[in-house]
């Protein structure tokens, strides 16, 4: 038998108080309200729980039992309570995210290091994966993918603009190959590509210009499976590469590297985290979410 833990708690408040009007005004109801909860219980239960007389209540022997069952359960939910709600004052806890590299790099890090360094009890745990990845099965607090990889049935926030793809590679290569005219000369040219982990496929560059978009399967001299070592290798001057525009802008403004295609420039759906409730139901998660959102309209 199932009982309402709030007709539970009535009963242990007047079996204390040995008074319906201490009760009634510890409980801030009314005494009929009450005295209608105990004989509801009462004959849920099919025994006598209080003994009651125009002067006094006292819990029968049932009662007595019943009183000395609740009072420790009750207490031990109420502390357990009190230290959730503790939460909000002084977060503590594991946030576990999934993110591809470069959401982690960034868009993820910049606000994570921002909750570590002001909440020092809040640990956060990220998994890089460029796959599509079901976080609830995967028992995650929230994703972070580009806007159309994310599910319909998820809540999303945009935390980043649109991702712009530059196409570059080393000045001596470019000296020694020539500057490609058009996206479809990328094909007589070495590449440096990402397979991708969802499909298994290679990655099928985009260009854009005039509003027309053109997608290229490229010549690929070597690939990778993440961003990374796809600009190291670009840096190393063993072909022409396809990344965002804040990895390489460094290098360009050093003069490591040349941009090629510079009217083909193509952008991405901004990053959003998903996440499958509410916010105001995860405090940690609610922590992430204001410094992601601080850091996106700064820009």
């Amino acid at each position: 038998m199932k009982e309402n833990l709030n007709d539970l708690h009535t009963f242990m408040v007047v079996a204390q108080e040995r008074s319906f009007t201490r009760a009634a005004a510890k409980l801030r109801t009314s005494q009929s309200a009450i005295s209608q909860t105990l004989r509801n219980l009462e004959d849920r239960i099919g025994i006598k729980l209080l003994s009651r007389t125009t002067r006094s209540v006292a819990p029968t022997e049932a009662g007595e039992y019943l009183l000395n069952l609740l009072q420790p359960a009750i207490e031990e939910i109420e502390n357990g309570i009190n230290q959730i709600s503790a939460l909000k004052n002084d977060p503590a806890g594991t946030l576990r995210i999934s993110a591809d590299e470069y959401g982690i790099q960034s868009v993820l890090w910049p606000a994570v290091e921002k909750v570590i360094q002001q909440f020092p009890k809040i640990s956060v745990e990220i998994i890089s994966d460029y796959g599509l990845v079901d976080i609830v099965e995967g028992r995650f607090d929230a994703g972070l993918r580009r806007g159309g990889l994310v599910s319909k049935d998820m809540i999303a926030l945009q935390v980043s603009e649109p991702i712009q793809m530059l196409t570059v590679a080393t000045k001596e290569f470019l000296a020694r190959y020539g500057h490609p005219k058009h996206p479809k000369d990328l094909v007589e040219y070495h590449c440096i590509n990402l397979r991708l982990p969802t499909h298994g496929e290679l990655y099928r560059w985009q260009f854009t210009k005039q509003g027309k978009t053109q997608i290229i399967t490229v010549n690929a001299k070597i690939v990778f499976t993440t961003l990374s070592p796809v600009l190291q290798a670009v840096r190393s001057g063993v072909g022409i590469a396809y990344l965002p525009i804040d990895m390489v802008q460094p290098y360009i403004e050093s003069g490591e590297l040349e941009e090629t295609l510079k009217d083909w420039r193509h952008s991405y759906e901004p990053y959003h985290l998903y996440y499958p409730h509410r916010r105001e139901q995860a405090p940690l998660l609610n922590i992430l979410i204001d410094a992601l959102k601080e850091n996106f309209n700064r820009k």
